[in-house]
């Protein structure tokens, strides 16, 4: 263990590599002597393996039986900052690489980034992206928006609609996107759909948003994060979608100044300007399919290249709504009120399926009766299958 730990001496750190190393071993000495009961047989030589490799070690070898109570918090903040140095490595390294690489490295963490999730978000937003936000049903425009509600059912939003940055905690936000949708919409046509996007289209935006808070609140400042997500849904390919917890992490990783909630100025001139610079970012379009998927959405996937562990795809809401054990309640169980508007467009989206026979197209307002009545699509179909097929 004392050879791991000293290890990264021998390595050729950056500034932000050496500050996680001299961060760690800070911690450590809260745990020595649980680390040193610690069998290694593995020593990497490069410091993104170590912080991995001592990661997995505070997860899973360190006996647990034998940690006192106030050694919790510093394994906590030790795997914390492993993380973020596994985070810190690959985004440096993101820096650096062109485009076979970029689109290596993400499909080699496919599943573990839930990749495959994340694509059908992004399918399923691009099918919106001609839509007023003002038009959409209320579940679309959350999804665009990044909350998930349970109104969000998973025969058709079979996928997080947080996944890349939820927007859940900005209660004023939405708010505002659920009473003045057209002033949004005004704020984002500032973004064109296709071809570059300059300066100049970005800051009419800021602008325009920020115009909304100023308008509609009491002096409540207009957040930079909510304004990524709906930036990010509109032009995956040029902009990141940011939140509190990785707001930090990236600025670090791709080594910007520190942003915070109210910096888009510094969204712009530092991120959006690091990711342009990259070799990945401006490759040509690519020719093979799924590589033009990938390239379509280079921008907001940046995100892949942040730590994950076998956790992070399983804590999806989807999966977790998908598969929430059933409860069986004495009496009526309290349904998913849906608006009519909701459940006529999650049933025709549904009806798009090629394995839907007439009759049940033909029993659409039956159908969309127990959708708006909150069955789910599947439920409501099922049902008239079993009765009627």
């Amino acid at each position: 263990m004392r050879k791991l730990l000293t290890s990264p001496n021998a390595m050729s750190l950056s500034a932000t590599e050496q500050t996680i190393y001299q961060n760690a071993l800070s911690l450590v000495a809260d745990l020595s002597l649980n680390l040193m009961a610690v069998k290694v047989e593995s020593h990497p030589d490069s410091f993104l393996n170590w912080c991995r490799e001592l990661y997995r070690i505070c997860l899973h070898d360190i006996n647990q039986d034998l940690l006192e109570p106030s050694q919790q918090k510093p394994l906590k903040k030790l795997q914390d900052t492993m993380s973020n140095g596994v985070s810190a490595c690959q985004l440096k390294m993101a820096r650096i690489i062109p485009w076979p690489i970029f689109t290596s490295f993400v499909q080699e963490h496919s599943k573990l980034q839930a990749l495959p999730e994340r694509l059908k978000l992004l399918n399923y937003i691009a099918t919106l992206r001609h839509n007023k936000l003002a038009e959409m049903i209320d579940e679309d425009r959350l999804a665009f928006a990044g909350k998930h509600s349970a109104q969000h059912d998973i025969s058709v939003y079979d996928f997080d609609v947080e996944w890349f940055a939820g927007t859940r905690g900005a209660k004023t936000f939405h708010q505002l996107l659920k009473s003045h949708p057209k002033d949004f919409d005004q704020a984002l046509d500032h973004i064109p759909l296709d071809g570059d996007v300059t300066l100049a289209d970005y800051q009419n935006f800021v602008n325009a948003y920020k115009a909304i808070f100023a308008n509609h609140t009491n002096e409540e400042k207009a957040p930079l994060s909510a304004a990524t997500r709906l930036l990010a849904m509109r032009r995956p390919d040029q902009f990141i979608a940011l939140n509190s917890g990785k707001i930090d992490t990236l600025s670090q990783g791709l080594g910007l100044v520190k942003l915070n909630n109210q910096s888009f100025d510094d969204y712009w001139h530092e991120m959006i300007e690091a990711i342009r610079n990259t070799q990945w970012w401006r490759s040509e379009m690519p020719s093979d399919e799924a590589e033009l998927q990938l390239w379509q959405n280079r921008a907001i996937l940046i995100d892949l290249f942040l730590f994950a562990d076998n956790s992070l795809a399983q804590n999806s809401n989807y999966i977790r709504m998908r598969d929430k054990p059933k409860k069986i309640k004495i009496g009526v169980a309290k349904a998913v009120k849906r608006s009519k508007a909701s459940a006529e467009a999650i049933v025709d989206k549904a009806f798009e399926s090629d394995d839907i026979p007439d009759f049940i197209l033909n029993m659409r307002s039956t159908i969309v009766n127990s959708v708006k009545d909150g069955k789910t699509v599947d439920q409501a179909i099922t049902l008239m299958r079993n009765i009627f097929g």
